[in-house]
């Protein structure tokens, strides 16, 4: 994906620090819980070394060179069958509410569907309205409960799409 002088490509171990910044900067804007969520991964510190198995990637997305937000696809922890994860999905203030996003999870679901992938869970958080409206858009619908063993616990809204 790309628009103008915005590039979406696979992460390189030089964006680990950018991306954290970028995913914690989140949870302190919209005030989220630490605990029991991405903000205390041990992988959000190593983000690229933490997507280099088969079937999982994390894309960054960057504006004029700088690594302005990402998100990844990971198999689901604790969770038999095709199912993958969308996970980290984070963007500065700077790429909101441009249509990003929406590109940034169709290249997401595009790399699971080719990977061999019949559904995709996402986790996320109470107060995330614009994401959440995003991701019903898209066709993601809500659970009533969480799937596998994220280990996120304070994660309060649980959805899934078919691919």
């Amino acid at each position: 994906m790309s628009k103008d002088n915005i590039v979406v490509r696979e992460i390189r171990p030089d964006d680990n620090t950018q991306i954290e910044k970028v995913i914690k900067q989140t949870f302190i804007e919209y005030n989220l819980p630490k605990v029991g969520t991405a903000y205390e991964d041990a992988e959000t510190p190593v983000m690229y070394e933490s997507y280099q198995a088969l079937k999982e990637q994390y894309f960054v997305i960057e504006e004029n060179g700088i690594v302005q937000g990402g998100a990844g696809i990971k198999k689901l922890k604790g969770c038999e069958g095709s199912v993958c994860e969308l996970q980290k999905m984070y963007f500065s203030p700077e790429l909101r509410g441009r249509g990003l996003g929406k590109g940034m999870i169709l290249h997401c679901l595009e790399f699971a569907r080719n990977e061999g992938y019949e559904q995709c869970y996402l986790e996320t958080a109470h107060g995330l309205n614009e994401a959440l409206g995003l991701y019903r858009r898209i066709g993601f619908q809500e659970l009533d409960e969480p799937m596998g063993n994220t280990g996120h616990y304070s994660c309060g809204i649980w959805m899934l799409k078919s691919l």
